[in-house]
């Protein structure tokens, strides 16, 4: 590891512990309006040191606004903002010993590779040889050692992204901030940019926060995510949390694909709720289900990948036949017309590349799911 690595390096606790001390960026009850618009509503959020956190949500969910309040291109209306536990609500942003990426990188075209990436140094009045060796490190941690004399007309996409993360990072930021940073990339450029990014970040062990609206983004890069709705934080916890148990119909919908199938309530038995569907009777968290009559329909969300499908007629949770097949490489998707689903159709996720043979279009199809499959809302 180069001396300017070792620099950017920072000491990382174990994630459980979640004192004062091992908090990055806080904020607390922040407001932000727009005119008569409540952009976000005393949003409160705690964000590890060393930890990618990202905020995943639709347009104009307010992630974009929250990232703007702690790189302090706008003030808060209310609540408090820390870094390392400093109150920054009128710090400007240049005291704010931030990095940051944009969507469109924002490079300076007159200059070479070298110049964008020390501009930061250089607006800071380092001497040209820290500069000059700071740059060369920053430049060989994200591939382009051989590049600094190039002006970014002459680099690719990807290119051009690494010569904006290294010009982030250079600075030694307390924070880095990423808002959309791959969206302007095709599909597997955007996959390896993913990996490359998750690499560097683990390796300097920097406080990341990442702005996509893209799911499976956030579920591959995140150590935590909060995802966002109408100004609100409607859920923060690991990947696996949001996609398998989430605590609203907004995330169970939002966050990966879901079914809704139509059941009813069979009974509430402490933290375990009994939903019944056909011949089937399925466990699920009884949190959200509480208040709600035995018998009540309700509605369950079940993830393709839990779906089974089995021969028609036996006892089973559902019928229906197939009416379309996705041939995704790895897997095929099939889509079920079915009575008891919600929107009419069920997608069902079957690994391997012969699924399709076994199940043709127009077979009719039974239904099922193991015991402890999904979760369930009150019908609204």
């Amino acid at each position: 590891m180069s001396n300017t690595t070792a620099d950017m390096a920072r000491d990382v606790r174990p994630a459980a512990a979640a004192s004062d001390d091992d908090i990055a960026v806080r904020l607390d009850g922040v407001i932000k309006r727009f005119g008569t618009v409540t952009a976000l509503h005393e949003v409160s959020l705690p964000i590890r040191r060393g930890e990618l956190m990202t905020l995943l949500g639709p347009s104009g969910c307010g992630k974009t606004t929250l990232l703007n309040l702690v790189a302090g291109f706008f003030s808060p209306d209310g609540g408090e903002i820390r870094i390392d536990g400093k109150l920054v609500n009128d710090v400007p942003t240049y005291q704010r010993e931030i990095g940051m990426m944009f969507q469109n990188y924002a490079l300076f075209p007159h200059m070479t590779v070298a110049a964008n990436v020390g501009y930061g140094l250089k607006m800071r009045r380092l001497a040209k040889a820290e500069i000059a060796r700071r740059v060369g490190d920053a430049l060989a941690l994200v591939r382009l050692a051989g590049y600094e004399d190039r002006k970014p007309r002459q680099l690719s996409g990807g290119q051009q992204q690494r010569v904006a993360l290294a010009r982030a990072l250079v600075i030694n930021p307390k924070v880095l901030l990423l808002d959309e940073p791959f969206s302007a990339l095709d599909k597997n450029l955007r996959a390896s940019m993913q990996v490359e990014l998750r690499e560097i970040q683990r390796k300097l062990s920097v406080t990341t926060v990442f702005v996509t609206h893209d799911q499976s983004e956030a579920l591959s890069l995140s150590d935590r995510l909060a995802v966002m709705s109408e100004g609100r934080i409607r859920q923060l916890g690991t990947p696996e949390e949001i996609y398998r148990t989430p605590c609203e119909r907004f995330v169970a919908s939002f966050v990966g694909d879901a079914n809704v199938l139509r059941g009813r309530l069979d009974r509430i038995d402490g933290a375990q709720a009994i939903v019944a569907l056909g011949a089937a009777r399925i466990k699920v968290p009884s949190g959200p289900l509480q208040g709600i009559a035995a018998s009540a329909p309700v509605d369950l969300f079940v993830r393709p990948e839990q779906l089974r499908l089995t021969a028609a007629g036996e006892t089973c949770a559902s019928n229906g036949s197939i009416v379309a097949q996705v041939y995704q490489g790895g897997h095929v998707d099939l889509y079920v017309a079915c009575a008891d689903s919600v929107r009419g159709r069920l997608l069902v996720r079957l690994a391997g590349p012969d699924a399709a043979a076994c199940r043709p279009i127009g077979a009719a199809v039974g239904i099922s799911l193991s015991g402890e499959d999904g979760i369930a809302f009150a019908v609204t």
